[in-house]
């Protein structure tokens, strides 16, 4: 493992028009590269993550238990990039950034950004480290949706996509708006320009309801039996991610998941895909599993489906990681074998 690296990527041309001047991705890596550079995998994170969540190091790091020697995704073998997402709150070019031609943060001014933007960072941030092929691209939820833009943007640069508790496209979208009104009752909102840190109050609100839906009730009661404790702990986890995630950045990653749709792009993956649902998930359930698996097999695309049994919801993936490790590392190892 590696600490965090800010990789320039240089000037990035955007899908709406105008462009990102001398952007820049936060990225941590594991393992090492390939002489022939075509040994990597690519870890993409969730909406509300960073490119620490599979980091042993990092609160967040639930993914921790996938990824090391050994493990379902093994840096014995494998180089990983976790890169922080292109309009994300972590390090890459976002709406906290500084524009280098104004000199100040460009906050409501940060240009609207798509799916095929954000992997076409990645892509440039992976040329400049060497990597020539990705065996696999992994994630969960928004990390899923970047899966399968993958596929779709870069057919013969990746072999295989794990898309874990996602699907291809948003059904029911990102409340966008409802999220923009709650940010704006606040008095500290002053028109989206805001002073660091000023909306903590109203973003620990936020993610209180956003962990509710994502099942951390299920997840707490194994160590806080207590009502009140559990509570306390949501908030402690709650206020730890407001205090450094930029308001905007919601806003802007969620308009580039509503507009996201692959479904009728499926016939341009060529990779082999493994395809992840929990049972408990509220958000991506295991009712998709039928019509996901259909159109992809429809196009053509080889794919296998794997159900996790779990209590955990959303956050199963995770926190119940060693229930489909097996399946993921049998799932890599006959990527591989199938490359040699």
């Amino acid at each position: 493992m590696t600490g965090t690296t800010i990789g320039s990527i240089g000037d990035l041309a955007l899908r709406h028009g105008g462009r990102l001047p001398d952007a820049k991705l936060a990225y941590v890596t594991y393992g090492a590269l390939a002489p022939d550079g075509r040994n990597a995998v690519l870890l993409t994170h969730g909406y509300t993550s960073s490119h620490l969540f599979a980091d042993p190091d990092a609160a967040e790091g639930s993914w921790a238990p996938l990824v090391g020697p050994g493990r379902a995704i093994d840096t014995d073998r494998l180089f990983v990039v976790a890169s922080s997402m292109l309009g994300g709150s972590s390090g890459s070019t976002g709406p906290s950034s500084v524009d280098p031609a104004t000199g100040r943060v460009w906050g409501p001014d940060f240009p609207p950004i798509t799916l095929g933007d954000i992997v076409g960072a990645q892509r440039r941030l992976l040329d400049r480290l060497g990597v020539r092929e990705l065996v696999a691209v992994v994630g969960p939820s928004y990390g899923g949706f970047q899966a399968f833009a993958w596929g779709i943007e870069f057919p013969e640069f990746v072999r295989a996509l794990v898309p874990v508790t996602t699907a291809p496209r948003m059904a029911g979208g990102i409340a966008v708006e409802a999220l923009r009104g709650r940010l704006a009752a606040d008095p500290r909102w002053r028109a989206g320009r805001y002073e660091a840190g000023a909306l903590v109050d109203t973003m620990t609100a936020i993610r209180q309801d956003t962990l509710r839906r994502y099942g951390i009730e299920a997840v707490l009661a194994r160590r806080y039996p207590d009502a009140a404790e559990r509570a306390a702990a949501l908030y402690d986890l709650a206020r730890g991610w407001a205090e450094s995630f930029d308001p905007h950045a919601l806003l802007v990653l969620g308009a580039a998941a509503n507009e996201f749709d692959a479904t009728q792009s499926l016939a341009r993956i060529r990779a082999r895909v493994l395809y992840i649902l929990s049972t408990t998930d509220a958000l991506f359930p295991t009712t998709l599993a039928p019509e996901v698996m259909s159109a992809l097999r429809a196009a053509a695309v080889d794919a296998a489906y794997q159900e996790l049994d779990s209590p955990y919801g959303h956050l199963a993936p995770g926190v119940d990681a060693d229930k489909w490790a097996p399946g993921l590392a049998r799932f890599l190892a006959g990527v591989l074998e199938a490359r040699s």
